[in-house]
């Protein structure tokens, strides 16, 4: 994939980007981070400090963890449901192995 040059604006400074993601992720992800920066710096002002692009990078990474739990939480409740399902299936085989067994012999011995 090519790399295109995008020229992003966050906190008020413009950025140029060289990536192989699209333009319109880039311009979305860099959305989200002047949005966040404007939440953290309590301000609507075009030009912030670098330190509030600092506390952006800290809430974001934040937020992935905390993401990145949850996605681990739902996989282990997850797999245990499945082994929960897997368990009462090898169950009613067992039952119905049991009761085709009994089935046989009653017929065999008739």
């Amino acid at each position: 994939m090519s790399q295109a040059t995008v020229a992003l604006t966050i906190g008020g400074q413009t950025y140029r980007v060289r990536s192989a993601a699209t333009e319109q992720e880039l311009r979305r992800l860099a959305a989200m981070v002047d949005a966040r920066l404007r939440i953290i710096s309590g301000s609507p002002q075009t030009s912030l400090p670098p330190q509030a692009l600092l506390l952006v990078a800290i809430a974001l990474a934040h937020d992935l963890e905390n993401e990145q739990a949850l996605r681990k939480q739902l996989e282990r409740e997850a797999q245990a449901t499945l082994q929960l399902l897997l368990d009462r299936i090898d169950g009613a085989i067992q039952s119905a192995d049991a009761a085709l067994t009994v089935v046989t012999r009653e017929q065999s011995t008739s």
